[in-house]
């Protein structure tokens, strides 16, 4: 008996390191409860390939890993204003907002160097193509598209985990948690 307790500090310090995952999971629940037809998924889910990109181009514009959970909370908040302005389509603001900060981070260069530049570059770049060909065709070839997106960004997350390069590792954490969950679920479950 006396063994259980003191393993329980060990274990509620574990869970508590977990926390992203944990709040991964959490997500990653709210979004297959939301999950409809296959068109509607892939219109939902297509976007959010860009957004994921996104974010570590921001990031890596401003410099600060530790800026990583407030820049995702502005987000969330942008992508809700749109949604009820319904003024442009996210998919429109992501890649206006993207090529923003590729030119600018092509001009004035940034925090984290030229080499880190060029790899989120790339990565919005990739990403960027990855959605919006698996928004344009046909959904059914768009669903594999879209989810191999999700699952390379994952592997994207897993790389700035273990370098400890332009986000938080508990964003990274969480996000590759959310990505291949989301990948998983477009792959088999829609």
């Amino acid at each position: 008996m006396a063994d259980v307790v003191e393993e329980r500090p060990g274990l509620l310090r574990m869970l508590l390191r977990r926390w992203p995952t944990a709040a991964a999971l959490v997500a990653a629940v709210l979004i297959w409860s939301d999950v409809g037809d296959l068109t509607d998924t892939i219109a939902d889910l297509g976007p959010l390939v860009l957004l994921l990109a996104l974010e570590y181009l921001i990031l890596n514009q401003i410099g600060r890993r530790g800026a990583s959970w407030p820049v995702v909370g502005g987000m969330v908040v942008v992508i809700v204003l749109l949604d009820l302005l319904d003024v442009v389509s996210l998919s429109t603001a992501l890649v206006v907002a993207a090529l923003v900060l590729l030119v600018a981070g092509a001009v004035t260069g940034t925090p984290n160097g030229r080499a880190s530049f060029g790899i989120q570059a790339a990565g919005m770049v990739g990403f960027g193509a990855i959605a919006l060909v698996g928004l344009a065709v046909d959904p059914d070839l768009g669903r594999y598209l879209i989810a191999a997106g999700w699952l390379a960004h994952g592997v994207w997350d897993a790389v700035h985990w273990k370098l400890e390069r332009v986000v938080s590792r508990s964003y990274a954490e969480a996000c590759f948690v959310v990505d291949i969950a989301v990948g998983v679920l477009l792959l088999f479950a829609v």
